[in-house]
């Protein structure tokens, strides 16, 4: 072997042993994510159940999640989402207690370079690009699946009562648009009373005995809750009116909780149309590809079903909420 030919196999072996040696980069991941989370609040068994598998699915992940309870008040998660940037989060994702009114914080937000999350509820605003992806149930299509299994039990003849969820809410606005939407094709399906019960149970039964109390109170022979915590708080009222809930007046709500279908056991709710709160795995999926930068659906949807007593029973123990 030539003295060329050693000199260039030593100058390349010394070449692989310093660059073996050097700093190497660092591995893509190894930076721990950390998130900030504005919840609405604790104002049903289905949201206590969704920030459950929020926090659960962090926790599993080893993602640092600085999470907020807003109370149900907007100007509660403003504030969150403000600290957020100033804590300096990897992204943010909230559930928004309503629609409007967002476009300020959301602007400060994409400012400081920081991606957002739409959870469960979605916003409306003016500008594109305020937030990355939403991840949450078609409330429109719950809305109808109520409404059809209703035209469905009733033969398209009943006299309506409506429990309705947050005013300027998404899911107020959205599950009574759907349930209109249908009805409205059938002449014999009449809603006479309409109000907020705020999505908690307290506030169902409360408003359930001011329908039942009013002039119109003994016509009604069915029951729409935008929620199942409102129409289980309806059922009491019922009671104590003296009447058979799921009997006298149907029943039929929104989110599929464990105390529904309880309740359809017992006879006094006759359906609930499923709104899945388990989406912790879902989100945080979303959130680890939008932190990397990966392309993400501007909507994500949930996979759910509808419940009637028929299916209650056997259903009943694979409820995890």
């Amino acid at each position: 072997m030539t003295t060329s030919v050693l000199r260039i196999l030593v100058l390349a072996l010394s070449g692989l042993l310093l660059a073996g040696c050097g700093p190497k980069p660092a591995a893509t991941g190894e930076k721990k994510l950390t998130v900030g989370f504005s919840q609405i609040g604790a104002e049903s068994a289905w949201r206590t159940a969704n920030t459950e598998s929020i926090k659960a699915e962090a926790a599993r992940r080893g993602i640092t999640l600085q999470f907020a309870d807003a109370q149900q008040k907007q100007e509660n998660q403003i504030k969150a989402l403000r600290s957020f940037i100033a804590q300096g989060v990897d992204v943010i994702a909230f559930s928004p207690v309503v629609e409007t009114g967002w476009e300020p914080v959301l602007k400060e937000i994409k400012q400081a370079g920081i991606p957002v999350v739409l959870s469960d509820r979605a916003v409306k605003v003016s500008e594109e690009g305020l937030y990355v992806t939403f991840i949450g149930s078609d409330f429109v299509e719950e809305g109808r699946r109520a409404a059809r299994w209703l035209v469905e039990k009733t033969g398209g003849k009943a006299v309506i009562a409506e429990l309705v969820g947050t005013p300027g809410s998404a899911p107020a606005i959205d599950r009574k648009r759907g349930f209109e939407e249908v009805i409205a094709g059938h002449a014999g399906m009449r809603i006479i009373k309409s109000q907020s019960g705020d999505f908690t149970r307290a506030k169902g039964k409360e408003v359930m005995e001011t329908f039942l109390k009013s002039p119109e109170g003994r016509q009604i022979t069915a029951l729409y809750a935008h929620n199942d915590d409102m129409a289980l708080g309806a059922i009491q009222a019922i009671e104590e009116a003296g009447l058979k809930p799921g009997t006298d007046i149907l029943i039929v709500s929104i989110d599929g909780v464990r105390a529904a279908f309880e309740a359809m056991v017992a006879g006094k709710l006759n359906c609930t149309v499923e709104c899945n709160p388990l989406i912790g795995p879902q989100l945080f999926d979303l959130i680890e590809k939008v932190a990397r930068g990966e392309p993400v659906p501007a909507r994500v949807a949930v996979e759910e079903g509808v419940f009637d007593q028929s299916q209650a029973a056997a259903a009943l123990p694979t409820r995890q909420y």
